[in-house]
């Protein structure tokens, strides 16, 4: 029942199973995942965090299982990152979609110290540079935003 449970969580239910760019399938349902559902800003922070433990656990469970480091069907890291970068930004659909490409593009750069998080063992390296390829993100877009607002 719990490996079932790791599994169910740790690919995305399921969005991680994509032969194409499982990472960039991941990213894109929580994308949609964000846009459908209307939680204020303080509930998805409360949701990332759960999130963020239930990766940990999840993925550590499924990499041990398949003997994989960071196996491409766990996307839970995808999904933290995603929600995490559009977290206190305004909701559009420019927003949403800049912060779809540039996390993308943060997540398979990994800029420091994205990539040396990657050596830390199990759930928690899986999960951490997504954390960070999100936060750099997240300021990036902030830094647009200031920009063309003058």
């Amino acid at each position: 029942m719990l490996k079932k449970l790791a599994y169910i969580l740790g690919t995305g239910l399921g969005s991680g199973y994509t032969p194409w760019a499982p990472g960039t399938a991941g990213s894109f349902c929580a994308l949609i995942i964000f846009y459908l559902i209307p939680l204020a800003d303080p509930y998805w922070l409360i949701l990332i965090a759960i999130l963020f433990a239930a990766g940990v656990w999840s993925s550590t469970r499924i990499e041990r299982d398949l003997d994989i480091k960071d196996p491409p069907q766990v996307v839970i890291d995808e999904w933290l990152g995603q929600w995490l970068t559009l977290l206190f930004l305004p909701r559009s659909s420019l927003i949403l979609l800049l912060g779809f490409l540039i996390f993308r593009i943060m997540d398979i750069l990994k800029p420091f110290p994205a990539g040396k998080s990657q050596a830390i063992k199990g759930g928690w390296g899986i999960m951490l540079d997504d954390v960070i390829a999100a936060v750099y993100t997240n300021i990036t877009i902030r830094l647009i935003l200031l920009i063309n607002s003058r």
